[in-house]
């Protein structure tokens, strides 16, 4: 048994709070994790990619430009998620030129073809090794991992790590375990089993998204009490210390404010769960992207941001949940985490949301109900024609002048949206100037419209944005606007 006297009051990526807090401000990265391919050969029932195998998947040269252009921005070390990595053609050419550039590696991998001469390899080029176990038992092991072969892999993989000399210092080994109904149970057990190996447990509650969609959810208190079971080991037997908070064990997570994901086909994301693509590494520079990001910005700045219980909660400089199931369970990837213990009798909020709050406008002047949907500088908005619309006239149809009011609307909803409490007080926009729009339908009391916008871009307190109103899918009005908002978030 080994004991090791350590209190995590930071992030799990091993970073200290003043590294993290200047890379969110210079808007910047400490590590970025990349997806080589979506190819793998398991089957995880909770894992969370798609079946896609290679198609437009980045060439190699793109992915190192790509992480060339990481380290530029501060990165110290890269994430090599998959697909499984192993299975890479050029994963060995990959984590040379990743050493080469005096990066840190961290690569995820389920143990296939893990081979003596390739433990070696990771050994050799400093990379620390995150083992996919779930189980110590081997029925289960296989049924987690959709193969049946899957126990004897991953075991013979870590015999073969351990013999190349892991775990010691620079080499770190951990594993991987999603937190499930099915292996809940054990996890106690194996987490001491691994501490007193030296290998660091990384237990993790599983993201609703994806194939796990369909996996059962355990309750709040029933993850609640596992974490704390666990936190009672490690302060008894190993001297360690640290907070019980979803979604990692032993860990936080504050990943959003100091890195980011490049997937196999050049999307740039905040991570794995919050899926909302930011740009493309093949059409922008990723300084460009990470600089112009209003998800990122928010993010960054979360505590200003965060909504709900989650902006009240005494953790709150320490944690802000899992902002992947907040965005796959809400739609909204500020929402407090529906999934944490701490939240079970407290409301969350969820998109749809009323669009009434976020606005200066009232009845019978306003003209739009819910927010529907957010993205990177996007937003969906519903309008019901109601016959007591200022603008309908008497035959019950909508006036022409309402269409660019109703866009202007949607537009300042979702720029309240995205503000903070202190800036939303203040919302007063004022719509500059109206071009190219075009009138090409009607709609009538009684109907409901869809508006899509985008945000084109913002310069201060004055931005510009394109929108189109829709109605039953069909376009019916659209066009360009400026607008002045005082005080709003200018990212």
């Amino acid at each position: 048994m080994t004991a090791n006297s350590c209190t995590n009051t930071v992030d799990g990526f091993g970073f200290s709070q003043k590294k993290i807090d200047e890379a969110a401000a210079r808007k910047g990265l400490l590590s970025m994790e990349v997806e080589f391919s979506l190819a793998c050969n398991f089957k995880c029932p909770y894992c969370y990619n798609e079946r896609q195998t290679g198609k437009n998947e980045l060439s190699d040269e793109q992915m190192d430009d790509a992480i060339a252009q990481a380290k530029d921005l501060g990165a110290e070390k890269i994430i090599i998620l998959g697909g499984e990595p192993m299975i890479y053609p050029s994963i060995h050419d990959r984590i040379r030129f990743i050493h080469n550039l005096g990066l840190r590696i961290e690569m995820f991998t389920n143990g296939s073809h893990m081979s003596m001469e390739n433990a070696r390899f990771m050994f050799d080029h400093e990379v620390a090794v995150v083992l996919k176990m779930n189980s110590r038992k081997k029925e289960l092991q296989n049924r987690m991992a959709g193969r049946d072969d899957a126990y004897d892999i991953i075991n013979a993989a870590l015999k073969n790590l351990r013999k190349a000399g892991y775990p010691t210092p620079g080499r770190r080994l951990a594993v991987s375990t999603v937190i499930s109904e099915q292996n809940i149970e054990e996890l106690p057990s194996l987490w001491r089993w691994l501490r007193n190996r030296d290998i660091e447990p990384y237990f993790e509650m599983i993201t609703p998204q994806g194939n796990a969609l369909q996996e059962r959810d355990l309750s709040a208190e029933r993850q609640r009490e596992l974490f704390e079971e666990l936190a009672r080991i490690d302060r008894k037997y190993f001297g360690r210390r640290w907070i019980p908070q979803p979604p990692l064990a032993g860990n936080s997570c504050l990943r959003h404010r100091f890195s980011c994901l490049v997937t196999a086909t050049g999307d740039v994301m905040p991570c794995v769960g919050v899926t909302i693509p930011i740009g493309n590494v093949r059409e922008s520079r990723l300084r460009d992207i990470l600089e112009r990001s209003e998800v990122m910005q928010n993010l960054r700045d979360y505590q200003a941001h965060i909504k709900g219980p989650c902006a009240e909660c005494e953790n709150a400089a320490g944690c802000y949940g899992c902002r992947g199931a907040a965005y796959q369970l809400t739609g909204d990837y500020m929402a407090s985490d529906p999934l944490c213990w701490h939240n079970r009798d407290k409301k969350v909020e969820k998109l749809p949301a009323e669009a009434a709050p976020y606005l200066p406008h009232r009845p019978p002047m306003l003209l739009i109900d819910k927010i529907c949907a957010v993205g990177e500088r996007t937003g969906q908005i519903s309008a019901r024609v109601e016959k007591n619309n200022p603008f309908v006239k008497e035959n019950g149809f909508l006036d022409e002048t309402a269409y660019a009011e109703i866009v202007a609307q949607a537009l300042a909803a979702l720029e309240g949206f995205n503000m903070t409490p202190g800036e939303r007080s203040r919302h007063s926009g004022v719509l500059l100037s109206i071009k190219n729009f075009s009138i090409t339908g009607e709609a009538r009391a009684g109907d409901t419209l869809q508006i899509e916008l985008e945000k084109l871009g913002k310069f201060g307190d004055f931005g510009a944005a394109f929108g189109t109103v829709l109605k039953n899918g069909e376009k019916i009005a659209g066009g360009d606007l400026t607008f002045y908002n005082p005080g709003g978030n200018d990212s």
